[in-house]
This record gives structure tokens, C-alpha cells and sequence, in this order.
């Protein structure tokens, strides 16, 4: 089973299919556009979310209008704007930057929601985490946002620290005894960029099933993307370089519930401080780009 996905050279680099993926709900796209270039789509029977990765853009659509004056000029150097569409939603987006770096994700929504256009001083940002393990979170799309099914989060990683650590897995659906919704089986992509082309992360992608074993270890360069159809899936960044990754996932709840491998559990207790390097970005520097 291929779970990278290289980077094309042409206007949709990275184009991630439901059914080519082998899974039911999640379909991504990263997508360059020149100044002035136009993008037009019906999100049909879906729900969308469009996020910023560099220059700036407008949307104009039947369910209002929306436009980033403050985009950062790339993923180390701000955070994003995120917009959410919802079904039926016929929109245009144009390009208003020299340059214009967009990631979207798409899946089916069973109910209506109202589009939102949430800005980098409206995105939560949270230092998870501790010693090595500590990682920055935007949490563009999180749980309880007002939307079907689709959670998105942007995830920083400091030179040579480890990320989606201690490892942790959603592939079922679990409730307690409670009725309390413990894991949520939910289809996930991490899509990376770095600083630098020498640069890369090592992800791990394990199960502990014997029936379904899989023991996958990738290294994965600025424009990769990795599938997560299943298992526990850590992430490295190599040493001397910040690792970014926008993580989209999809599936039976709205949700991040998860399962973390009992093997590593204890890790989470052990922890004495926190990464003095955090955050790598904040949404002051978006202002600085077009001071």
C-alpha cells in the first residue's frame, strides 16, 4: 500500500481522491495560482475548507463574499486564513497576490452549516506537549466547530522534536459505558512543508493488530503527503530543521478522540517543561508581511 504522495509539477500539485485512497470520506488538493487566476467550483453535496497557505485571494459565491488582505508569504512566516463552505455552495476564487499557495479538503456533510471565514487572530493556537515532544497547534477546524465532519489543524515542529508523540490512533469507533465517545474512527492526511529542500521528517505508520499488520517508515519532503488509513503514526522532524504539516481528517464524528499505543502512555506524566522555541509563528507576523 503507497501511503506518500509525491508533489506534481503543475497548478494542482497534490491531488488526494476518497476512492483512489481506498476510504469513504476524505479528498484533498494543494493548488498554485498566478495573479489574477481564477478557480471556480460547486461543493455540490460536500462541505469544503480552503486553507491559506501563502499570498492572498477573494471569493466571490452564492453564499457570500470573502477576501485576506494580510496573507503570509509562506507557512513559516504567519497563520493561515481557513474557510469554510458548506454544500451547495457555487463560488469563485481569485487570485490577489503575485503568487497564491491554497490546500482544501472536501468530504460529504449531512447537514447545512453557515461558511466562515476564521483569520489568524481568530485561530486558536495551543503549545502541546513537552521537552523533545513539545509541537505548536492552529486549530483551524476543530472539534465543536459548526460543520459535518472535517477537523483541520496546522502542527509546528522544532528542529529535531516529535510530534503526534506519544503515538495515538483513530481507526475506531469506541463509546464507554458512559455512552462517552472514546475514539472516533476518522481518515487522516499530513501534508508537509519545510524551509528548505535538504530538509525532512521521518513518520511511522504501525499497527498492533496481528490480523492487519502494518509497519510503515517514511521520509517525507516539503510537499509530501501522507495517507493514515489506520494505526498509530509519530512524526519526527530531522535535526536543523522546522517541520510543518497541516493535518485534515475525516470521518464517523467530528472529533480528534483518540486511542495513544499503552506502550508509550507513561510519556505524557514524564514531561518537565516546555520547548522555549514555541510558537514558531503567531498571527503578528502576518500583519508584519504588509507593513
Amino acid at each position: 500500500m503507497n501511503l506518500i504522495v509525491k508533489s506534481k509539477k503543475q497548478k494542482i500539485y497534490q491531488s488526494i481522491s476518497a476512492e483512489n485512497a481506498g476510504w469513504n470520506w476524505l479528498n484533498f488538493e494543494a493548488r498554485l495560482m498566478g495573479p489574477s487566476e481564477t478557480w471556480t467550483c460547486d461543493t455540490g453535496g460536500n462541505e469544503m475548507v480552503i486553507v491559506l497557505l501563502s499570498g492572498n485571494y477573494r471569493v466571490e459565491s452564492n453564499k457570500g463574499n470573502w477576501e485576506t488582505k494580510n496573507g503570509r508569504k509562506n507557512v513559516f512566516q504567519g497563520v493561515a486564513h481557513t474557510l469554510y463552505l458548506p454544500r451547495e455552495t457555487q463560488f469563485t476564487l481569485i487570485s490577489t497576490s503575485e503568487a497564491l499557495d491554497i490546500a482544501y479538503c472536501w468530504c460529504s456533510a449531512d447537514h447545512d452549516f453557515e461558511p466562515q471565514l476564521i483569520t489568524p487572530e481568530e485561530t486558536p493556537t495551543v503549545i502541546f506537549g513537552g521537552d523533545n515532544a513539545t509541537r505548536q497547534f492552529n486549530d483551524l477546524i476543530p472539534p465543536g466547530f459548526g460543520c459535518s465532519r472535517l477537523v483541520c489543524r496546522e502542527v509546528y515542529t522544532p528542529s529535531g522534536n516529535w510530534s503526534s508523540f506519544p503515538p495515538h490512533k483513530h481507526d475506531e469507533r469506541i463509546i464507554d459505558h458512559n455512552g462517552e465517545l472514546q475514539e472516533a474512527q476518522l481518515e487522516e492526511i499530513y501534508f508537509y512543508k519545510f524551509q528548505k529542500p535538504e530538509a525532512y521528517a521521518i513518520q511511522q505508520i504501525y499497527t498492533k493488530d496481528h490480523q492487519d499488520p502494518l509497519n510503515e517508515i517514511l521520509r517525507v519532503r516539503h510537499d509530501d503527503a501522507v495517507l493514515v488509513p489506520r494505526g498509530y503514526h509519530p512524526v519526527t522532524a530531522v535535526h536543523g530543521y522546522h517541520c510543518y504539516y497541516l493535518n485534515f481528517l475525516a470521518g464517523s464524528d467530528q472529533s480528534l478522540a483518540n486511542t495513544p499505543d499503552s506502550d508509550y502512555e507513561w510519556i505524557f506524566d514524564s514531561w518537565k517543561g516546555k520547548d522555549h522555541r514555541l510558537p514558531l509563528v503567531t498571527p503578528a507576523m502576518n500583519n508584519q508581511q504588509h507593513d
